[in-house]
Formats: C-alpha cells, sequence, structure tokens
C-alpha cells in the first residue's frame, strides 16, 4: 500500500525493526489512529452519542479531526449499516457487539508496516492535540503502551442497594481517559485470541506487557449521558476548554 512506502537502508534496518516489535525498543515507524464510533450507546439514550453535537461539532467529527492532526493515518470504525459523511479518513470499519470486536475490525484494516496505533474514543471529544501527542510520544520512547490518567479527587465509596458499606482507600487509584496509544504488533498479538476486555491497556499489562501513564486533561470529560453532554457543551460555549478544529485538505487515499 503506498502509506507503507519507506526507504530501505539493508538488513540492519529490517533487524531494528524487528527490535521494536518486541516492545521496550524506542520506535519511530507510522502512527495510525483507530476511532471508535461503532458503538450503539445503550446508556446514553436511543441514538448514538457519537454523532451528538458539542460547540456545534459532533463529537465524531472532533475526535476525527485531532486524529487527523496528530497521527500519519485515521481507521474509522462505524455502526454497521452507517455511512460516512465526515472529513476524510484512510480505512473504514463497521463495529461489532462489544468494545474489543470493533477495535478488531479497525485493526484489520491497519497496513503491516503500522507501528503505533492511537485508541480513540468520541465520547472524550474534548481531548486536546497535546494528549494524543503525549502517548504517542510515551509509546515512541519505549512503552507498549501509554493511557492520559488523572487524580480521584473526589471520596470514593463502596455502595449497595442505596447504602454506603465503606470508604475506598484511593492510594494508586486513577480515572483513564482516552486516547490510548499502542504498539500495533503487541495490540495484535493480545487480541489474537480474540478476548473481551473491559479495556485494552489492562489486558496487555495481563499478558506481561508495559502500559505507562501520562498527565490526563481535567476538561476531558467522559460523554455517557445526556447531562454529561451538556457539562461538556457547557465547557465548550464557556470557553474554559475546546481544542481548535483547524482547516485541511484530505491527504491522497483518504476516503471522503
Amino acid at each position: 500500500m503506498w502509506w507503507c512506502l519507506r526507504p530501505l537502508v539493508g538488513a540492519a534496518w529490517q533487524d531494528a525493526r524487528d527490535m521494536a516489535n518486541l516492545g521496550g525498543d524506542v520506535t519511530d515507524g507510522a502512527v495510525w489512529a483507530i476511532v471508535l464510533a461503532g458503538g450503539t450507546s445503550r446508556r446514553f439514550g436511543d441514538r448514538p452519542k457519537q454523532f451528538e453535537r458539542v460547540g456545534g461539532v459532533r463529537m465524531i467529527d472532533r475526535t476525527v479531526a485531532a486524529a487527523r492532526r496528530t497521527c500519519d493515518h485515521v481507521a474509522l470504525v462505524l455502526p454497521p449499516g452507517r455511512e460516512w459523511d465526515g472529513a476524510g479518513v484512510d480505512t473504514l470499519a463497521a463495529g461489532g457487539d462489544h468494545q474489543s470486536e470493533s477495535l478488531r475490525a479497525g485493526l484489520a484494516t491497519l497496513p503491516a508496516c503500522a507501528e503505533i496505533a492511537v485508541v480513540a474514543d468520541p465520547a472524550h471529544p474534548l481531548a486536546s492535540d497535546a494528549l494524543f501527542a503525549a502517548v504517542i510520544d510515551a509509546v515512541r520512547r519505549g512503552a507498549d503502551g501509554a493511557v492520559p490518567v488523572v487524580p480521584i479527587l473526589e471520596v470514593l465509596q463502596r455502595v449497595h442497594d442505596g447504602q454506603v458499606l465503606d470508604t475506598v482507600d484511593k492510594t494508586g487509584l486513577v480515572l483513564t481517559q482516552s486516547p490510548h496509544a499502542f504498539r500495533v504488533p503487541v495490540l495484535r498479538a493480545v487480541h489474537a485470541d480474540r478476548p473481551r476486555p473491559p479495556e485494552n491497556s489492562s489486558l496487555l499489562v495481563a499478558r506481561g506487557h508495559r502500559v505507562v501513564t501520562v498527565p490526563g486533561e481535567p476538561g476531558n470529560l467522559h460523554v455517557t449521558t445526556p447531562a454529561e453532554l451538556a457539562a461538556v457543551h457547557g465547557l465548550t460555549s464557556s470557553g474554559v476548554t475546546d481544542p481548535a478544529l483547524t482547516a485541511f485538505t484530505p491527504a491522497e487515499g483518504h476516503i471522503s
């Protein structure tokens, strides 16, 4: 494929690439974003939340735009049967009945030369370009995966049937945001037996890979319900936070 073309410098280059694929080594290969927008948003209501607007822009469009600005290529996963009517992307895939199936659908569209995958979720529509760059940089410097995290500032309690059972010690606990970044060979390997993990970084850790953290962003809220959508919209309306969307021309080979 055209996006795999790169200068060859003999056996030494291939040896270095093979080492990078094992994890733990610096890599400078192609970065692909996988935008996971294939969900049905059961907790949100009767419509897919990724197509809702924040500050006048659909959440999915915000995430695709950030991915295009920070990554070399973009793979987009949509709900089955949904046509794409946004800015150009490189590949399209239909999502499955679980987030892991949607990820594997997007991952399958990446070429063999892809080195880093940034898994981005439109449910975090205010993730900044700097946050995308931070997780990419952490993987480039040798981690198998990288996730943005923020501290838990409120009291954390365990409840049952509306009653408090106990207060949980927050030591070592954080909230993990999106986007995440992973070495593509590692991500392919841990998904080879088609697991259904709640998220990918814990899957990597469980299988012996190293996942590091980068500082998250207070304004990078997760939209799950209409109330959270209203809160995120309020942030953009007030000017507190709103990653700038820049104009760009679709690159050759992009699907528009």
